[in-house]
């Protein structure tokens, strides 16, 4: 005999609508702690979930939810993001100004990511609401969307902060990374270039995934003049400023620095997230890969604000990037003269590490749901 939870589960394709609703609301739970019960006859669980994801609101919104947490599951997350034609009603539904759950919507598409071949919505063609004043690519219209979230200019319910997370996984594909470094016809933009205005907004999910997205496509090394370049994509103030806080520098380094870090107010503070500062970091090491990064980051006095990060951010793995950082920047070019200059290696004190952030959605990690609809996902994301 099926247990009283396999026999909830069958209530989720009830015709009656306040039986629906009572089913899901009370099933959200147990999609984190037995996801096992949503598995049965072949994932029909699954299937009739993805019909509520175009029900009433709050059935819709349960449904989102507990297909949120389902997702980070393999056999599930490949079920659902083969599906295409579920996919377009995704698409469909979070693109719509009216949308309630916008925001939900765009933390399943961010874990639906995590199937690799769902990068063929790089390519996908939809038509776009008129609101949008997009074009007709799926990710163009995503990207836009991510853009007029930030001052909830487009859906007065919607952030859509999670889509970070799913341009981050997408710039992880060599078709994901060419995307964002092509300027696009409708509007003759780089796409990465709407992203790096986000690196100090006030949302830790959004700086964390435009922060994996930006070191991702830095993986492009041929593309590394136009990141350097201050008439394209002019990348450096954007990961500078992030990690550095009000401390005060001796005039000759700071006359050398970017002229956006200098003078800049005494409440002046860094990240608080020290793992968006490593990431950032990481995207600077990118960079020194080619000659013309290292010399770039010498002459503009990049030492002082990675000396200064790796001495006041007591975070194990943030120093460690630091101090390979350093190094690089340190070693002598081959036919030049020493290049150290006023550089010293930077060197760990015995201090006392503090734990790590408060749980957080990392950056193309996975997003999971309860009742709250607020709360962050506390998984990690893995780089390309």
């Amino acid at each position: 005999m099926p247990t009283e939870l396999e026999e909830l589960v069958e209530f989720i394709s009830h015709g009656n609508t306040q039986v629906r609703q009572l089913a899901v609301e009370n099933l959200v739970p147990y999609s984190l702690s037995q996801p096992s019960i949503f598995k049965t006859n072949q994932l029909l669980p699954i299937k009739d979930l993805k019909l509520l994801v175009r029900d009433y609101k709050q059935i819709a919104k349960d449904a989102i939810t507990i297909l949120i947490n389902l997702s980070t599951d393999r056999e599930i997350l490949k079920f659902l993001a083969s599906d295409k034609e579920f996919i377009t009603t995704l698409l469909s539904r979070v693109t719509n100004p009216k949308e309630p759950n916008a925001d939900l919507l765009a933390m399943l598409l961010a874990n639906l990511a995590k199937w690799d071949d769902l990068k063929y919505i790089i390519e996908l063609e939809r038509p776009a609401p008129e609101e949008l004043k997009s074009n007709n690519k799926a990710i163009d219209q995503l990207l836009d969307l991510f853009v007029k979230g930030a001052d909830g200019t487009y859906n007065k319910d919607a952030n859509y902060d999670y889509l970070a997370y799913l341009f981050a996984d997408l710039a992880k594909h060599k078709e994901g990374r060419k995307y964002f470094l092509s300027k696009q016809d409708y509007d003759k933009v780089l796409p990465l270039t709407k992203l790096t205005v986000f690196t100090e907004h006030k949302s830790d999910i959004r700086r964390k995934g435009v922060a994996s997205t930006i070191k991702n496509v830095a993986f492009e090394i041929d593309s590394h003049p136009d990141f350097l370049a201050e008439d394209e994509i002019n990348i450096l103030p954007y990961l500078l400023l992030p990690i550095t806080g009000n401390e005060e520098y001796d005039e000759e380094e700071m006359l050398d620095m970017l002229p956006d870090l200098q003078l800049l107010p005494p409440d002046k503070q860094r990240d608080p997230d020290p793992t968006i500062i490593q990431t950032h970091v990481e995207t600077l090491m990118l960079l020194t890969q080619t000659r013309e990064g290292r010399d770039r980051m010498r002459e503009i006095k990049v030492y002082p604000v990675i000396r200064e990060t790796h001495l006041r951010v007591e975070h194990e793995d943030l120093r460690e990037v630091c101090e390979r950082f350093v190094q690089v920047l340190m070693r002598d070019e081959e036919g030049e003269k020493k290049v150290d200059g006023d550089m010293s290696a930077l060197v760990r004190k015995p201090v006392k590490i503090s734990s790590r952030p408060p749980a957080g959605g990392a950056p193309g990690g996975w997003a999971s749901q309860e009742i709250d609809v607020d709360e962050d996902d506390d998984d990690k994301i893995v780089e390309v």
